[in-house]
């Protein structure tokens, strides 16, 4: 069974980081894109940022540029999304995804084939 298992998230103070973890089980990662989405509160889902099945073109929402990043490690089928200098407006439920036509590592969220169930991310003081 396909399945993408997000972890790593919880409450942070402002200025915090954490570093989520995307896992699949059931595929190999190797020929996917990955991307990032996160959803707050009546608001609609965005994406934050996605990476290549090569790992070397990423993307990222402007909001967080120079705070995030994103890495893949093919061998354990997992990517990760490091959050840096957290701020309140970055309190949402995040989920990763997984899509095999991506192109350039788009984060379209209509592209992307398999999700995750979502890890909350609160930052809160």
């Amino acid at each position: 069974q396909l399945q993408l298992v997000e972890s790593g998230g919880g409450l942070v103070q402002p200025g915090g980081s954490l570093r989520l973890s995307c896992a699949a089980s059931g595929f190999s990662l190797d020929f996917y894109a990955i991307g990032w989405f996160r959803q707050a509160p009546g608001k609609e889902r965005e994406g934050v940022s996605c990476i290549s099945s090569s790992g070397g073109t990423t993307n990222f929402v402007d909001s967080v540029k120079g705070r995030f990043t994103i890495s893949r490690d093919n061998a354990k089928n997992t990517v990760y999304l490091q959050m840096n200098s957290l701020k309140p407006e970055d309190t949402a439920v995040y989920y990763c995804a997984a899509g095999t036509h991506i192109v350039q590592a788009m984060c379209l969220i209509d592209e992307y084939d398999y999700w995750g169930q979502g890890t909350q991310v609160t930052v809160s003081s």
